[in-house]
């Protein structure tokens, strides 16, 4: 794996892209410590997906319907006075 520091890597931006394109990660530092990784879309992915499920396509997508009876009885009653 490759580290650049940051003002290097801003002169050489497409060419990390395409360094990660091709499957190499890439590490930036800034004054000596690392700050960021340059990686291929496939390896991100892992760790943050690029589509998020939600709840709501997922009871959609059950196969058969979901059906539930609400309790209609008041939880309390209520006294403006």
């Amino acid at each position: 794996m490759e580290t650049f520091q940051i003002r290097e890597a801003k002169a050489s931006f497409s060419a990390l892209v395409a360094a990660a394109e091709n499957g190499q990660p890439t590490l930036v530092s800034r004054h000596g410590k690392p700050c960021a990784l340059i990686v291929p879309v496939a390896d991100g992915a892992r760790l943050y997906p690029l589509t998020m499920p939600n709840l709501a396509n997922y009871l959609l997508g059950m196969p058969e319907p979901l059906i539930t009876e609400r309790d209609a009885t008041p939880l309390r009653g209520v006294d403006f006075a």
